[in-house]
């Protein structure tokens, strides 16, 4: 197995995330006919207690495993390398037990919270409607039974994601990109079929219940898991393993008390990150809904649907744009600590220029695209809805401010910039915190959707946060950006032809106002229009070519033949 450049593995990384992301949002559209609204209601619940718990699981380990592994294997410290593996791994199966079990055991506890939050039979109860109340307190006491159930189910998935995360990290900091990302695929793969397959043969086949389908479908998670593990022990294996190298004297001192210590270093950094980035749709969750009441005067509907939109179904197609960040993440933690470790500076600043860029010039058309077809996107996931392609007109763009919020402090990581990286985090975090409500007062009072102001709070603290890292890599690398900044203005110059002339299309072809299937004909149309558009100018202006390079392709064309 042969291990990937930089370039060709933040590529490759990119490629399948992407690709992995668009089938767990395109799933959701049969999946949701299927199973209908409770079954929705009781998947989505169970599966995003899972997803809490799967991150209490690893907590950072897998970034913190590739990180460790990259350092020692640079110094050419192998068996040193191969007890950090061994002894994270140890702390992340650990974990994962903890968890599951947790899990099991507190699963009608969190069932019965959410659907106390949601609070079902509170309305029958104050307009005094007994019956009402009572059939409320039914239909909750079955959603709690079925959430319950479907909990316990996802539980077995924790275990095995904990393996394939332990393996990913170390194939990660050995700088096999692609074996690692083709496991995403796999795994996305198994658990969509298994979804889709499962619910309908449940429902319409069998004829089990609900709670049966919903459960064989969040079941999924665990056969892709195991899938996927099968995939990378065999790719592992085919590591040269090195077995006759000597344990230098450097490596004698270092104790386990040591390794665990960094371990932790390494991983808070990455936890912090995790907290604060889901603390600004926290900020968003306690702040909308009140404001838009308080100050908008929108119903409490209208602004919970907003909220949610905002905070929910516009993330989940945010995600499309967000998985460039997270390709480039996993080749470029490993790789920059190898630099770092080895003192290979001039590759540090070209990695960093050319990360910014490729973020730039791939997310910028993207997020424009998506915000210009919010109407038939929103159609096509969600049905047809008023606020909700507004919302999402603007929300998508906080994913450009996303990706390179990630990249930025990944980056300060991996660098071991640690104090100002906490400058940074909580510095863009309090404004987004303190000023989210002020800027939808402003926002209303100039006029303009209320609900922009918040999404705009956001991206100026993520702006705030990208800011100060930057400043500080280029004082301590002495990193000149101004080739990233002509390159980026370039794109942006190619990005606004693009929407002149779709606008121009527009006139011809309505972009809005179709029914699903129609607004998949159009988001096809306009999608491959733009794409041919902002290719074909970037290329004449050779920025394709310095950004990406041509190279990258035919590397990629070429492993394929072989």
């Amino acid at each position: 197995m042969k291990k990937d450049t930089f370039l060709r593995g933040a590529f490759v990384a990119t490629l399948c995330i992407i690709l992995t992301k668009i089938m767990g949002a395109i799933y959701i559209i049969p999946f949701y006919s299927i199973v209908g609204k409770d079954g929705s209601v009781i998947y989505g619940a169970a599966y995003n207690i899972y997803a809490i718990f799967l991150n209490l699981s690893t907590i950072g380990l897998p970034l913190a495993i590739s990180k460790m592994v990259s350092e020692y294997h640079t110094l050419g410290y192998e068996y040193t390398k191969k007890r950090t593996y061994k002894l994270a791994g140890r702390i992340m199966i650990v974990t994962s037990i903890i968890t599951t079990v947790l899990l099991l055991l507190f699963a009608p506890l969190l069932a019965r919270y959410i659907i106390n939050f949601n609070d079902y039979s509170s309305v029958a109860h104050i307009t005094g409607n007994v019956l009402q109340a009572h059939i409320n307190a039914l239909y909750g006491q079955y959603l709690i039974e079925e959430i319950t159930f479907v909990i316990r189910i996802s539980a077995s998935a924790i275990f095995f994601v904990t393996l394939i995360s332990m393996i990913r990290g170390y194939l990660q900091g050995m700088k096999y990109i692609q074996a690692s990302s083709i496991s995403q695929v796999i795994e996305q793969l198994i658990r969509v079929i298994v979804i889709l397959i499962g619910s309908y043969t449940c429902i319409y086949i069998i004829k089990a219940n609900l709670g049966a389908a919903v459960g064989l479908a969040v079941f999924g998670a665990t056969l892709g898991a195991i899938g996927a593990l099968i995939y990378l022990i065999r790719k592992k294996k085919q590591i040269p393993n090195d077995t006759s190298y000597e344990i230098k004297e450097e490596e004698k001192s270092i104790t386990a008390k040591f390794l665990i210590k960094k371990i932790i270093k390494y991983t808070l950094p990455l936890i912090i990150m995790e907290l604060i980035g889901t603390s600004f749709q926290l900020v968003d969750m306690f702040t909308v809904v009140t404001t838009l009441t308080n100050v908008g005067g929108f119903n409490l509907n209208d602004a919970s649907f907003i909220m949610n939109a905002v905070t929910t179904l516009g993330t989940k197609l945010n995600v499309i744009v967000m998985a460039i960040a997270n390709g480039i993440v996993v080749s470029l933690l490993p790789s920059l600590t190898s630099d770092f470790v080895a003192g290979n500076f001039d590759d540090i600043r070209h990695k960093i220029n050319k990360t910014l860029q490729i973020l730039i010039y791939i997310t910028v058309p993207m997020a424009v695209g998506l915000s210009l077809l919010a109407d038939p996107v929103w159609t096509v996931f969600y049905g047809q809805s008023f606020y909700g392609p507004k919302v999402f007109m603007v929300s998508i763009f906080v994913a450009i401010f996303g990706s390179l919020f990630t990249n930025v402090i990944v980056t300060m990581q991996s660098l071991s910039r640690y104090k100002k990286m906490y400058l940074a985090l909580i510095t863009g975090f309090m404004f987004n915190a303190i000023m989210n409500i002020p800027f939808m007062i402003i926002f209303y009072k100039l006029g303009l959707p209320i609900y922009y102001g918040n999404l705009v709070a956001t991206m100026i603290g993520y702006g705030i946060s990208i800011v100060i890292s930057l400043v500080d890599l280029k004082k301590t690398f002495n990193i000149d950006y101004s080739e990233t900044i002509k390159r980026s203005i370039k794109v942006f110059l190619t990005v606004i032809v693009m929407v002149l002339l779709l606008k121009a299309l527009s006139i011809i072809i309505p972009i809005n106002g179709y029914s699903r299937a129609m607004s998949i004909v159009i988001i096809g149309l306009y999608a491959s229009i733009g794409m041919v558009i902002y290719f074909t100018i970037t290329y004449k202006l050779k920025l394709f070519q310095s950004i990406i390079g041509l190279d990258i392709l035919k590397s990629l064309l070429n492993r394929k033949k072989k």
